[in-house]
């Protein structure tokens, strides 16, 4: 390999899927390391965008699929969905062969399903990736683990080393693995650059066949980063598309976004459904994010300097940068994120809720002057969820991007970012 492995959080979860499943398929963007992780795994490997053989392998797949999974296990198939017809051969081998472990699938695209296409359930293993936080960076201490916030641990603490300015260049740079080992400042800041560009000008295309224009793409992305976030609806993307293109649709946007969504790009953050002691009304609209922050700072132009200028949109992408994050993490541990906001107008960043029902949640505030009243509105939270029907929270925790981390006298957590791990 040309360059040193960088190991993942995700690479356990992987190995314990292989050990239980007769196949593991990771999705996730391009260029956020699938394949780089699962070679360090695989014993054999079938690259189908190989310029030498793709085109034979494609036509192997339509003839003979079970040709192109023979090999050492686990059997890496990179890209796999270049030749759909391999995912029931994969199905087929599995069951004959009655062993785990036996294949990995990558893919950064969502395939379009045919009739035939078996959904693999007890066969195939679904695991995301994502790009890579700042603990697998080396940018986080890795002090507070969120792991441990879940298990009542209160003796920990901390000391982020990331300047205000260090985190403009995090949001900017992005967790693109590319991008993690650049020592050049400049090169690694263009990597999100480059994987807008491609993007717009390719991937949107292939996620459905269908043709999209490039420069409608990027407007579009440009809106959604200005939204990032909000819980900003489609009419909101269209009135703000409409002013340069009179002739988009609400069904056009609906095809763009649906693309997004298929290559992995747009991640939006759903809503925390929770029984509540009133009656107050939840609102169910997600809130608009990226896979990484960088994709909005790229479309944005929001160089670490003018961000630094403009912390509006800097507090917005921090935000952004604080998810991703929370996501990798909670992933590990068996969980998953949620924003919160009822009709009274509380709202909270973050809900994170593992499959065993515990709970902890988190508000975001880049500056130490907001962390008294976020503590307030993630103890008003408490207020509200009905304890009878579901667990008091494990923890309450405002993640910042201050320097200490610190348990307040009313028990709600101070966890800067960089102090953070799963």
């Amino acid at each position: 390999m040309n360059s040193k492995y960088i190991g993942r959080i995700s690479d356990e979860k992987l190995k314990l899927l292989l050990q239980a499943k007769g196949a593991v398929l990771i999705e996730g963007p391009k260029w956020c390391g699938k394949t780089r992780s699962a070679e360090e795994i695989a014993k054999s490997v079938l690259y189908m965008q190989d310029p030498d053989s793709s085109k034979a392998n494609i036509l192997t797949a339509k003839t003979k699929p079970s040709l192109l999974l023979d090999g050492e296990t686990p059997r890496l198939l990179d890209e796999w969905q270049v030749a759909p017809e391999l995912w029931n051969a994969v199905r087929f081998a599995v069951d004959k062969r009655r062993a785990n472990g036996q294949f990995i699938l990558t893919g950064s695209v969502i395939p379009i399903r045919t009739d035939d296409m078996h959904t693999g359930t007890g066969r195939i293993a679904r695991m995301k990736m994502r790009t890579m936080s700042l603990f697998e960076t080396g940018d986080s201490t890795g002090e507070i683990s969120l792991g441990a916030l879940f298990d009542g641990e209160t003796d920990m603490e901390g000391k982020s080393n990331l300047s205000v300015e260090q985190l403009a260049f995090m949001i900017n740079r992005g967790g693109w693995p590319a991008a993690a080992q650049e020592k050049n400042e400049k090169i690694a800041l263009a990597i999100a650059g480059d994987y807008l560009e491609a993007v717009a000008n390719e991937d949107i295309s292939k996620a459905d066949g269908s043709h999209k224009n490039p420069d409608r793409a990027k407007s579009l992305l440009r809106s959604l980063s200005r939204n990032i976030s909000s819980e900003a609806r489609t009419t909101t993307i269209l009135n703000d598309l409409a002013d340069n293109d009179e002739a988009i649709s609400q069904v056009t946007i609906d095809q763009y976004i649906n693309a997004l969504k298929k290559i992995f790009v747009i991640e939006d953050l759903p809503a925390w459904s929770v029984h509540l002691r009133s009656k107050s009304a939840i609102r169910t609209t997600a809130k608009r994010h990226f896979t990484d922050p960088s994709i909005a700072a790229a479309s944005l132009r929001a160089t670490p300097k003018r961000l630094l200028s403009d912390f509006k949109t800097f507090g917005f992408l921090f935000e952004s940068l604080c998810i991703r994050d929370l996501r990798v993490y909670a992933e590990s541990i068996d969980g998953s994120v949620y924003h919160y906001r009822d009709k009274s107008g509380l709202e909270i960043d973050a809900v994170i809720q593992l499959a065993d029902g515990r709970w902890g949640a988190a508000e975001i505030k880049m500056g130490a002057g907001e962390i008294e009243d976020a503590s307030l509105k993630l103890l008003e939270l408490k207020k509200k969820v009905d304890t009878g029907k579901v667990n008091e929270p494990a923890f309450l925790m405002v993640l910042t991007g201050t320097e200490y981390a610190f348990q307040m006298g009313n028990d709600v957590w101070v966890v800067p970012l960089g102090c953070l791990k799963n």
